[in-house]
């Protein structure tokens, strides 16, 4: 390319820019809107007209040539520039993408320009020199040339550092966080789960116009999140009428078989050849003005019908669901005039699901008698309404209020006279269904999510200011039990003779006779809690230089975590998040950039917290000898297993609640510390020429603090005689509970326990108190170098590669744990005694030490397009979980096996190793290859037929990206025959074919 076009291209970037999949954006954009900005001549009038809709904004450029247009909603622009009446340069078209500040620079210095005009369909990867931030977008467009799943969770997968969780409750991590650390907005509208913070409100892709996956250095207006941010736009109506129809399918015999798994023996302990998926949606939709230039709808209706089935592990039992997930969503825009916007969000994604399940014959492929049918329901209505004013040229308002309203009710027709039954795979089955049920829980809860939010954006001079306030109040209507008579869950261990068992209540040993153990688990909890949250925010961007910006924000956070009686549980104010950025344009051309980011993240404490321990939960295990099975029949004649149950082995634990609410006083930190992450971003990103950038950065990520429950069984002044129980605090740190001052036994003051170094009882096999011992502090890091190249979009073909090197490290995954699949969020076994996280350092179940990714697409005719999607991943890292610990005799998840004298009823005896983190080497790395071929065809003057067969997972790998982790599962002198077994694997290859034909 010639030195006079490249001059052209680099003064005319971001004209028609689309969504490069590159571009990193600036921190200063709204959730749901983008923004135009640049230079001129001083004084020249800059105007920016959708002339789809008829919205207009006028603005004056500033004594330095400068001009701002926020709040602008997403789509496609003309502008143009004029002094004195005199138009300086031709029309440019723009487009407005989500999140992002689009740079035109036109007039003045541009002047040589005269008649250029990039189309929108030019687009051209620009540097922007405006950001601070580390994000991808991605556009509805792209997705349809791409062989991307249509899911919210797949699309954020195409961002860099971004991995699926390996564990049994699914979600996303970013850069190293938990799956539960994450944020999603839908138009600005908060649809994050706020019970566990795993899960989201999500709308079909046709009701998305673009997406942006933020992964780092994100601005203050962001917050209540210490993983990554996903934020979508939905789409919207013009001044012409357009309508559409969109039909998927995924037929069952499209979807390769699983595979079974078998153990060493040649037992079969995962059946899952015979599972088949079967979909097919239709889609229509319809948009259009209903008053020309000032009032648009965008209307769509998805009729999907799925018939999934599923065995269970054993092939004894087989389920055909029937779902019914009709989604119905619209977007209102109202242009009341160009200074004043109103637009309405509002989307259903109710579902109601019907199981029935069957008895079933693995061996003869043979469908038995109905046994229950389980119900369950999700989804909820959701809605937002936004109201943008542009008070002056340099001084804009928006306004947004709306609710997110989330049920989830399970209950099936077998819950009064059934219970459930499982068996661990070392456990030797009977034949038949375990329990007459595979329902696991009777549970209802109903979410919803009330929130208000302000935001302000302000130039003056060389300084943008950008203010706001937002407001949440979360509320959570639960109730759960497990079903059967006595509401009791019965699982089944496998242990020898001698063994202890994980029963922190009395212990118990597996007494002569018998070969395994059963927990019976009673659980119960209802109730209504609430939690409000609420955040200012302040930030000025100043360009210092034409050359040199420098971001400065503060945000301040407030939670209130209250009980079902409305009282505050936990409450945390003044969380004060700076956060700092810097963009410099080395060359002073747009060209090249080095950028940087500094800034604090804080996160909210989950609701299943205020419920499970502020709401009477009853969560009652007794330990029995396991007696071998005894097979019964149920009221319709069906055989089922039940678990013969012997002696009771030790007491009852109800150390997780007791069915009761204490004196929530002795039960929370009073000075709580907020859980809260440092991060850290360098990174240097250059144009190559009109379409080729490429970039590299660096990100570090510290992890502090970690509210959990742990067991505070003596302080430093009473010792074991000052007893507190279970706290909800902080691991490692000073702790202040309501509990006994003067060691009479009676709670009567403010106590201060430094869990660093006190709070656990030590006694020896004799039962002397042999002094305390505290706890490791929670501690996680998250190291990573990102290199990324891109190609833009040109009518013939894009291309997008990005790698990541990382090192995820620490003691703590964060407020969940993955590699034992314990899903409570803010409530793992991690800190419940001093020696389960001892030891415990090393790589952390989300750390993928190397990730490749790459996408394209080629167009072969300009009917014809092929297109591709590679995923790679290195494997997580496997951990040989230990019971008990050589320093007393609790029995809880560690990292310390047994390997001598393990049968001894002497604690003091047994001999221990070492098994930390990591040290059995790591799952295997996993290749996902998507491939699509696309047929266009133009119908009429604006219509187009278009038809997209998709194949997933081309290569059909079904790699582990799960393993039984628990090495030992009693005290004992052997090891779990199952340790290493594959639990959870890739999907298989699936092939889906997308017909749509809009007008």
């Amino acid at each position: 390319m010639g030195s006079r076009n490249f001059r052209r291209t680099v003064l005319c970037m971001a004209l028609g820019l689309g969504l490069s999949s590159m571009a990193v954006p600036p921190a200063h954009a709204g959730n749901n809107d983008g923004t135009v900005v640049g230079h001129t001549e001083a004084g020249a009038v800059v105007t920016i007209n959708n002339t789809q809709t008829g919205f207009s904004r006028t603005v004056t450029a500033d004594a330095k040539g400068s001009y701002r247009i926020p709040f602008l909603p997403v789509g496609d622009y003309v502008l143009t520039v004029a002094k004195d009446g005199k138009e300086l340069t031709a029309p440019a078209n723009v487009t407005v993408t989500l999140g992002n500040a689009t740079t035109v620079n036109l007039g003045g210095n541009a002047q040589n320009l005269e008649a250029v005009n990039v189309t929108g369909t030019s687009i051209i990867t620009a540097v922007d020199v405006t950001s601070t931030e580390s994000a991808t977008n991605i556009s509805r467009e792209e997705l349809r040339r791409l062989p991307v799943d249509q899911t919210l969770a797949s699309v954020a997968q195409l961002a860099p550092g971004v991995v699926k969780g390996a564990s049994s409750f699914g979600g996303l991590s970013f850069g190293g966080s938990s799956v539960a650390e994450n944020a999603i907005y839908v138009n600005g509208l908060n649809v994050t789960d706020f019970y566990n913070r795993n899960g989201y409100s999500e709308a079909p892709f046709n009701f998305y116009q673009e997406f942006q996956v933020k992964t780092g250095g994100y601005s203050v207006e962001f917050g209540r999140t210490t993983g990554g941010v996903i934020n979508a736009v939905a789409r919207s109506g013009t001044n012409e009428f357009h309508s559409g129809v969109e039909m998927t399918m995924e037929p069952g015999a499209w979807h390769s078989e699983a595979e079974d798994r078998y153990d060493s023996s040649g037992n079969r302990y995962l059946t899952a050849s015979k599972d088949r998926d079967s979909l097919m949606k239709t889609n229509v939709w319809a948009s259009g003005p209903i008053v020309k230039d000032k009032l648009f709808f965008f209307a769509m209706y998805e009729a999907r019908g799925e018939s999934p089935r599923n065995t269970n592990d054993e092939g004894t039992a087989l389920t055909s669901n029937r779902a019914n997930p009709n989604f119905w969503g619209t977007t209102i825009d109202w242009r009341i005039n160009d200074s004043n916007l109103l637009s309405l969000m509002a989307f259903s994604d109710k579902d109601s699901n019907v199981g029935s399940v069957y008895n079933y014959d693995y061996d003869t492929d043979t469908v038995g008698a109905k046994t229950n049918e389980i119900y369950t329901d999700t989804g909820g209505k959701n809605w937002s309404l936004t109201y943008t004013n542009y008070f002056t040229d340099n001084l804009s308002m928006k306004v947004l209020y709306g609710e997110n309203r989330r049920e989830s009710f399970t209950r099936s027709l077998a819950d009064i006279e059934c219970n459930h039954v499982a068996a661990e795979n070392a456990v030797a089955k009977p034949g038949v269904p375990l329990g007459c049920t595979t329902s696991t829980s009777v549970s209802k809860r109903n979410d919803l999510r009330k929130e208000g939010r302000v935001d302000f954006e302000w130039k003056l001079g060389d300084h943008l200011l950008r203010f706001g306030y937002d407001h949440e109040d979360d509320d959570s209507d639960y109730a759960r039990h497990y079903p059967g008579p006595g509401a009791i869950y019965y699982n089944v261990y496998a242990a020898t003779p001698g063994s202890s068992i994980p029963n922190p209540n009395g212990g118990g040993v597996i007494p002569a006779g018998y070969n395994g153990y059963v927990r019976a688990r009673r659980y119960e909890i209802s109730g209504n809690f609430d939690t409000t949250n609420n955040a200012l925010y302040l930030e000025d961007n100043w360009q210092v230089t034409p050359t040199l910006l420098l971001n400065a924000g503060i945000r301040r956070d407030g939670f209130d975590n209250m009980d079902s009686a409305g009282h505050s549980y936990i409450k945390m104010d003044n969380m004060w998040a700076p956060r700092f950025g810097f963009s410099w344009d080395l060359k002073g051309d747009g060209t090249t950039k080095i950028y940087g980011n500094l800034g604090r993240y804080y996160l909210p404490v989950a609701n299943v917290i205020n419920i499970k321990q502020a709401g009477g939960l009853l969560d009652e295990r007794t330990y029995y000898a396991f007696g071998g099975w005894q097979t019964l029949t149920d009221a319709n004649g069906n055989q089922y297993a039940m678990p013969i149950l012997g002696p009771q082995l030790g007491g009852v634990d109800t150390s997780q609640g007791n069915g009761t609410v204490g004196d929530l006083r002795s039960e929370v930190n009073k000075n709580m510390d907020q859980v809260y992450q440092d991060e850290l971003i360098l990174g240097f990103q250059q144009m190559i020429d009109d379409k080729w950038s490429w970039g590299v950065n660096g990100t570090y990520r510290k992890l502090h603090n970690a509210i959990d429950d742990m067991e505070i069984s003596a302080t430093g002044k009473c010792g074991p005689d000052g007893y507190i129980g279970w706290v909800m605090g902080n691991p490692g740190k000073k702790n202040t509970v309501w509990g006994d001052t003067n060691c009479d036994g009676t709670p009567d003051g403010w106590v201060t326990v430094d869990t660093s170094k006190e709070g656990w009882a030590m006694y020896d096999a004799d039962g002397n108190y042999l002094g305390q011992r505290g706890w490791v502090k929670p501690k996680r890091t998250y190291t990573a170098l990102e290199f990324q190249i891109d190609r833009a979009w040109d009518d013939k073909w894009a291309f997008n590669a990005s790698y990541v090197l990382s090192w995820n490290r620490g003691n703590a995954e964060g407020p969940v744990n993955s590699d034992t699949d314990f899903d409570d969020t803010g409530r793992t076994e991690n800190f419940d005694n001093p020696w389960v996280n001892f030891g415990g350092n090393g790589y952390l179940p989300n750390d993928r030490r190397h990730q490749i990714k790459m996408r394209g697409t080629y167009a072969i005719t300009p009917n014809w397009q092929v297109g591709g999607d590679l995923n790679v991943a290195s494997g997580g890292p496997i951990t040989g979980f230990g019971v008990g610990n050589p320093y007393d005799d609790t029995n809880y998840h560690s990292y310390f096996i047994c390997v001598a004298n393990c049968d001894s009823p002497v604690s003091e005896d047994r001999v221990y190793q070492s098994s930390p983190r990591g040290k059995y080497g790591r799952m295997p790395w996993t290749y996902n290859l998507g491939a699509s071929l696309t047929y266009l065809r133009p119908l009429g003057d604006k219509g187009q037929l278009r038809v997209k067969f998709a194949v997933y997972n081309l290569l059909n790998e079904q790699q582990t990206i799960a393993v039984d982790q628990d090495l030992q599962t009693t005290i004992s002198n052997s090891t779990s025959s199952t340790f290493k077994q594959p639990l959870r694997f890739q999907q298989p290859r699936f092939a889906q074919l997308t017909v749509s034909v809009d007008f």
